[in-house]
């Protein structure tokens, strides 16, 4: 096991260099997004920063002001890291770089991990956009024939590229924007409704700057007090029904409560999944929603046949990922993975101590036998127990099992 450890800690450190590889650096330091850096702007200016590290003053008072001498030192690293950068791309090439494009890390060498894991929804299903459509249109029905919202609401159609995965919403402004990894609110990505809001306005808002503080934002489920930040690509409609809900209410000068907006379409949305909408639709009309491709069997196939070992959560039912995966796969897809695991009631699946595993027939049916080892080509998912000491005896399954395949 402690080998096991071991390669799942290099693999968290390869991962984290993707964020420092030089095509990511030249993307950030060669766009305009530099230009609205706050400890950059008095520089544009042609004026001296007040904490630049050039500033003998501020250097000297660095050793009795921890906060100055934090300064000094992000400024001096920010600096070396831009001149490195400067130094290692070719004059010119800044004006080629995409910063919406993706880059690869060649320091990751997949024939070293041992073990992938995939989730179901849209990673090995992929949907088409008709789905978003239905999720947005079943949604907006909801919040006007149960929630008695207005019926000109019902005229607002589904945008396809009006979001964007990893958004945030200001549950009590109502603004959709992006927000960068420092906090920093992006300005011309801000909006009430569907309609933009000025810089200035944005300024005001947030207090005469762009940053929000760290304890207002949320974590990356979305838990924050003020801000919900959307990392699911189911969340495009949601985000698309909120911007025509605020739409519709502000051209019509209707009052209204920007939170309790907020909670009523995320109840709407959550209620297409909840009831299993979403999952009839797909069911009763593979072929029109999921993007049926040969690539996804050859995928699974070319990581088995190299010696790989495969696993499968999710957070979809049994029947829904079995027939999904029979149409794209074929019926034998579970002799691909070493372990399934459907309703596995994600993220609080890794945390939840009060869950263990509940073995499933092939009719999706739950069984009432002791599991004391995970099987390959079995179903399984996790049902709350009342006994908080079931964890300990569940995670003794994980390991064995995480054993066995080596």
């Amino acid at each position: 096991m402690a080998s096991l450890f071991i390669k799942s800690l290099s693999a968290s450190l390869h991962w984290k260099t993707l964020k420092f590889s030089t095509a990511s650096l030249a993307a950030a330091f060669c766009t305009k997004g530099v230009d609205v850096l706050p400890f950059e702007s008095s520089e544009k200016r042609g004026q001296a920063s007040p904490h630049s590290p050039t500033d003998s003053t501020d250097t000297s008072r660095s050793s009795t002001t921890g906060k100055i001498e934090n300064k000094v030192y992000l400024w001096s690293r920010y600096n070396e890291m831009k001149k490195l950068v400067h130094e290692l791309i070719p004059p010119g090439i800044c004006n080629l770089l995409n910063p919406a494009n993706i880059y690869s890390n060649n320091e990751v060498n997949l024939g070293n991990i041992e073990i992938y894991g995939f989730d179901y929804d849209y990673t090995l299903a992929q949907y088409s956009n008709l789905l978003h459509t239905m999720i947005f249109n079943t949604a907006r029905e909801i919040l006007v024939d149960q929630y008695k919202y207005p019926e000109g609401i019902k005229n607002y159609e589904y945008q396809t590229n009006f979001a964007i995965r990893g958004l945030h919403y200001d549950v009590r402004k109502g603004f959709l924007m992006k927000i960068d990894a420092f906090h920093y609110v992006q300005l011309g990505t801000v909006y009430r409704g569907l309609s933009p809001v000025p810089d200035e306005e944005v300024f005001q808002m947030y207090d005469g700057t762009q940053h929000v503080p760290l304890h207002r934002m949320s974590d990356f489920y979305g838990k924050g007090p003020t801000m919900k930040q959307f990392m699911d690509v189911f969340s495009l409609p949601e985000m698309t029904l909120l911007s025509c809900v605020n739409d519709y209410f502000i051209k019509n000068n209707i009052e209204y409560d920007p939170v309790h907006l907020f909670r009523d379409v995320s109840d709407a949305v959550t209620s297409v999944h909840v009831k299993g909408m979403m999952y009839n639709w797909i069911e009763q009309d593979l072929e029109k929603y999921i993007l049926h491709g040969d690539e996804i069997y050859a995928v699974l196939n070319r990581l088995v046949n190299n010696g790989k070992k495969l696993f499968l959560i999710t957070n979809s039912p049994f029947n829904f990922v079995d027939k999904g995966m029979k149409y794209m796969v074929g019926k034998d897809w579970r002799d691909l993975f070493d372990l399934v695991i459907v309703q596995a009631d994600k993220p609080s699946f890794f945390t939840d101590k009060r869950k263990p595993f509940r073995r499933l027939d092939d009719t999706g049916v739950l069984q009432w036998d002791k599991i004391n080892r995970l099987e390959k080509g079995k179903m399984y998912k996790q049902v709350r127990a009342i006994d908080p000491c079931l964890n300990s005896y569940s995670i003794l399954i994980c390991m064995a099992f995480l054993q066995s395949i080596f």
